[in-house]
């Protein structure tokens, strides 16, 4: 079973370096490993030395690189979906080229990157997949997919479909506006199955462990604890934080003497705030992080003897267990977060949990069909949620 690491943090702190670092350091300690960026601004191959194509790049013994391509993917993986957008939009009188640009949808990259992961994981050609995820907001996108996708098709696929069925004879009989085909439904059909069973894998905490990079600086910090609760909310394990780009003690003078004690000073309240997560670290490199030998140096700073690919960290972000009086405690792991920024909305057998912009649709467990909820408060960093008899 294939080791998967997502790599994740805001914009500029040295991701895509710590990646690149990470899956070259797996592929020399024996793993056959890709590389692969689902960031649309790529820099992947820049940091690698060598360019790299929208299929697994071979760049070192056991080691391919991949940068994904939108448009390459959705015709791929999404082309008879496509295909129906671009006729829709050539009936409404749009240039074939600009039908070809706008059949893109929003959110179709983020689902393209989870195709190729779930295609590679399945092919059995790599025992470590990494990923260097776009910033923090994309991939919050990108993993909260799966929970949208599955409400969309539980709720209101089967409708649009039978109406869609129904209706098809009728108007086609009297316009020549493009009706989805069978074949488009299950087009659909087959492309959220497979997301679904993708983020079953991510959420596989044996499996996926998502890494977050930051710098110690006070707007990074802000939103890479932001990130860190938005990850629980949706069942991810956080295995490790990435504290990249630290003074060393013999930076030069008073000025980075200045910085380096504010760099100290951060990151004691990191390794506070996120722990029992521990916190791996990279200094200020002299030069920048690029090719083969500075990415073994910092692999070598953030790992040392350790394999990369091994567990820094194991935590359970969802617990449930019996309570007296026939009642039912769930605790749902939730960092830095106010109990008035939570809101719940129960509804049969799904749990609606909204933090600041972000709503997760938990299915609950059979065990909890039918039971009201009597209280819920935070404590000690964790939702916890008292569930009545039935």
């Amino acid at each position: 079973m294939p080791r998967v690491l997502l790599f994740t943090g805001k914009g500029g702190t040295g991701k895509t370096s710590v990646a690149a670092a990470t899956a070259l350091r797996a592929a020399e300690t024996g793993h056959r490993t890709l590389v692969i960026s689902t960031d649309a601004a790529h820099s992947l191959g820049d940091v690698l030395g060598l360019p790299l194509g929208p299929e697994p790049t071979p760049v070192a013994e056991r080691l391919d690189g991949q940068e994904i391509d939108i448009y390459y993917s959705v015709q791929r993986h999404w082309g008879r979906l496509q295909d129906y957008l671009r006729l829709l939009l050539r009936w409404r009188g749009v240039d074939e080229i600009f039908a070809e640009e706008l059949s893109v949808l929003p959110g179709m990259e983020e689902v393209a990157s989870y195709l190729w992961v779930y295609q590679h994981y399945n092919s059995g050609k790599y025992d470590a997949i990494v990923i260097d995820a776009a910033p923090t907001g994309e991939t919050l996108r990108l993993l909260s997919l799966p929970d949208a996708g599955r409400w969309w098709m539980e709720k209101l696929f089967p409708i649009h479909r039978k109406v869609a069925r129904v209706l098809r004879p009728a108007i086609q009989t009297i316009s020549d506006i493009p009706v989805p085909r069978e074949d488009t439904y299950d087009a659909a059909a087959e492309l959220f199955r497979q997301l679904d069973a993708i983020h079953t894998t991510f959420t596989n905490p044996e499996v996926t462990s998502v890494r977050v990079v930051l710098n110690p600086e006070s707007v990074v910090i802000k939103e890479t604890l932001r990130t860190f609760t938005y990850l629980h909310l949706f069942g991810y394990a956080v295995d490790a934080v990435i504290l990249n780009r630290l003074l060393p003690p013999e930076a030069g003078n008073a000025y980075f003497a200045d910085m380096r004690d504010a760099q100290q000073a951060h990151r004691a309240s990191i390794e506070n705030s996120f722990a029992p997560v521990p916190v791996l670290a990279a200094p200020f490199f002299p030069a920048e992080v690029m090719g083969p030998a500075s990415l073994r140096e910092m692999a070598a700073c953030l790992y040392g003897e350790r394999d990369p690919l091994a567990h820094v960290y194991r935590g359970k972000t969802f617990s449930l267990e019996p309570v007296p009086d026939g009642r039912v405690r769930l605790a749902l792991v939730l960092p830095h977060v106010d109990k008035d920024d939570v809101r719940l909305v129960q509804r049969g057998g799904e749990l609606a949990i909204a933090v600041g912009a972000y709503r997760r649709n938990l299915d609950l467990p059979r065990a909890l069909h039918g039971r009201p909820i009597e209280r819920a408060r935070m404590e000690a960093g964790s939702l916890v949620i008292v569930f009545g008899p039935r």
